[in-house]
């Protein structure tokens, strides 16, 4: 199994990369958001995955451990297969994707072709309890690498929060932004979280 490929990115097309490592040029092909991120002629490693069907093999891979995790969890969602998994993740970043299976948002979802009403609310579904909050807070990310494991285990709180925000009139998708504008508020308490993201919001 290949884990990752270090190599130079050669040619950039509009869903694959060529990457050459020692005189073979890798086909791997990526989300939207990662070929934005990708320069010619750069030295990059892709972390990846390997797809086996009967007609072919396909290399599929990513700048970060985090963007290879979620399309896994994504192709295991019933109906979700590698093509429309690259295109939520062309369409949402890993924390918009989190955030928005949080808030139950459907409509931030449908918006990546090849996934409906239905298919949204399926993936939802299967990956609530998947996606946690330390996903859509980056914790784990390196740029949070620090945090410890205290911070992880507020999920109920940030959740809670959400759910008094909405019956105070907000949407989902406004009171987990909202949170997230609260330092620290993965690890928080229920009614502290809600003050002070009241105050961010107003």
């Amino acid at each position: 199994m290949i884990g990752y490929i270090k190599g130079t990115v050669e040619e950039i097309l509009s869903d694959y990369i060529l990457l050459e490592n020692r005189g073979i040029g890798y086909q791997v092909y990526t989300s939207g958001m990662a070929l934005n991120r990708l320069h010619m002629h750069q030295e990059q490693k892709m972390y990846t995955y390997l797809h086996v069907r009967e007609d072919g093999v396909t290399l599929f891979g990513f700048p970060t451990t985090e963007e290879l995790d979620t399309f896994k969890l994504l192709i295991g969602v019933s109906g979700v297969g590698p093509k429309v998994a690259l295109s939520v993740l062309s369409t949402l970043s890993v924390q918009d994707l989190a955030l928005a299976v949080m808030a139950g948002d459907t409509k931030a979802i449908t918006k990546a072709n090849g996934i409906g009403a239905k298919g949204a609310a399926r993936l939802i579904m299967e990956l609530k309890d998947k996606l946690q909050v330390e996903d859509v807070f980056g914790v784990g990310s390196d740029t949070d690498s620090q945090a410890s494991p205290a911070d992880l285990s507020n999920g109920d709180s940030v959740q809670d929060t959400v759910l008094a925000l909405v019956s105070l009139g907000y949407s989902d998708m406004d009171a987990i932004k909202a949170i997230k504008q609260v330092p620290g508020a993965e690890s928080m308490d229920s009614e502290t979280l809600l003050k002070a993201a009241l105050k961010k919001i107003f």
